[in-house]
C-alpha cells in the first residue's frame, strides 16, 4: 500500500473533487424536477401576459377531486387570467365530486368566461360540470345528458345459501344495515334509499335547469336518464353549439378580447400527470413491465351519476 504524503493528498482531492460533482449532479437534477412541476402545475404565474388557461376533466369522476378544484381557484385568483377552456371528456362518476366540481366552476364562471367543449362522452356527472359555463360546445357525436343518479349494491345471499354460508348481520336500527351484500335488501330499506336517490336527482335537476336557464319541468322532462348525441342536445337546448375544441378556444378568445396568439396554458392533475409521465416513460422505458409504474386507478364508492352502456 503506497503510505506517500502526496499520493494520498491527490487521492484525498479526487474524492472530494467526485463528492462535489456528484453532489451538484443530485442538486441540479432536484433542482429541474422542481421547476418542471411547479411550471407543469401553473404555480408560477406571477408577471405572465394574460392569458387563457384550459383544464381536462378526463375519465371517472371521483369523490376526490381537490386538485382539479384547487387549480381552479388559484386560476380564478390569477389577474393574468381572462377565462377558461373546461375540456370535458368523462361518462360521470361520483355525485359529490361532480357537485364539488360544479361549484368550483361555477364560482369561476361567476368572475371570469367560461367555454366547456365537450369530447366523446360529456355525461351525468360529466353533463353536470359543464352545465355553469357560459356556453357549451359539443360535437355532433357527442353522447351527453345522461341527467338522473343510481345506486347499486350487490346480494349474495342467495349464493351464500347454496354454498351453505349464513351471516348473522348486528345492526344498531332496522335502516343501517341497508342495503347489504349478504341479506337481500327490506322493503322499508327499498323505500330509505329511493328516498336518498330521489333527492340527490332533484339536485342534479335543479343545477341543470339554473345553469342552463330551463323550467325545471322540462328538465325534468328531459332528465330521464337517456343519454343524447350532441346534435339531439342542441335541439334541446342542453347545449349551445356544435363545435371542436377549436371553436370552443375561439369564441372564448373573442369574448375575452385577446388576441389569437394568446397563450393558453394547462392547468390541474391532468396537465401534470402528462409531463410526468412522458418523463418517467422516457427514464423507465428500458426497464421491462415499467409500464405498470405509471397507470392509473379509481375508486367509485356511493350513488353515483354515471352513464354505462
Amino acid at each position: 500500500m503506497d503510505t506517500d504524503p502526496d499520493m494520498i493528498m491527490h487521492a484525498t482531492s479526487l474524492r472530494r473533487r467526485l463528492l462535489f460533482w456528484r453532489g451538484g449532479a443530485v442538486a441540479f437534477f432536484v433542482l429541474a424536477c422542481l421547476i418542471g412541476f411547479s411550471r407543469s402545475s401553473g404555480s408560477s404565474w406571477t408577471g405572465r401576459a394574460p392569458h387563457l388557461v384550459h383544464l381536462k376533466l378526463e375519465g371517472i369522476i371521483t369523490a376526490d377531486e381537490h386538485e382539479n378544484i384547487e387549480a381552479l381557484q388559484k386560476a380564478a385568483d390569477d389577474a393574468t387570467v381572462k377565462g377558461l377552456v373546461l375540456e370535458v371528456n368523462s361518462p360521470g362518476g361520483a355525485v359529490t365530486g361532480g357537485e364539488l366540481l360544479h361549484d368550483a366552476v361555477a364560482a369561476f364562471a361567476r368572475r371570469k368566461p367560461v367555454v366547456v367543449s365537450m369530447g366523446g362522452v360529456a355525461a351525468s356527472a360529466g353533463y353536470m360540470v359543464s352545465v355553469p359555463a357560459n356556453r357549451i360546445f359539443a360535437n355532433r357525436s357527442t353522447l351527453t345528458g345522461s341527467i338522473g343518479v343510481i345506486l347499486q349494491s350487490p346480494d349474495v345471499s342467495r349464493l351464500l345459501d347454496r354454498v351453505g354460508v349464513h351471516v348473522d348481520q348486528l345492526v344498531s336500527g332496522p335502516m343501517k344495515g341497508q342495503p347489504s351484500v349478504v341479506q337481500p335488501l327490506s322493503p322499508e330499506g327499498r323505500e330509505m334509499l329511493q328516498g336518498v336517490i330521489t333527492d340527490l336527482y332533484g339536485f342534479f335537476v335543479d343545477v341543470v335547469a339554473q345553469g342552463r336557464h330551463m323550467p325545471v319541468d322540462r328538465v325534468r322532462q328531459l332528465a330521464d336518464g337517456r343519454p343524447y348525441t350532441g346534435q339531439q342536445a342542441l335541439a334541446l337546448g342542453l347545449v349551445d353549439q356544435l363545435g371542436s375544441m377549436a371553436d370552443a378556444r375561439g369564441w372564448l378568445l373573442k369574448t375575452t378580447h385577446l388576441p389569437d396568439t394568446a397563450p393558453v396554458t394547462d392547468i390541474g392533475p391532468a396537465a401534470t400527470r402528462v409531463k410526468w409521465r412522458r418523463w418517467f416513460a422516457g427514464a423507465l422505458s428500458a426497464l421491462p413491465g415499467a409500464e405498470f409504474l405509471i397507470k392509473e386507478s379509481s375508486t367509485l364508492d356511493g350513488a353515483v351519476a354515471i352513464w354505462k352502456l
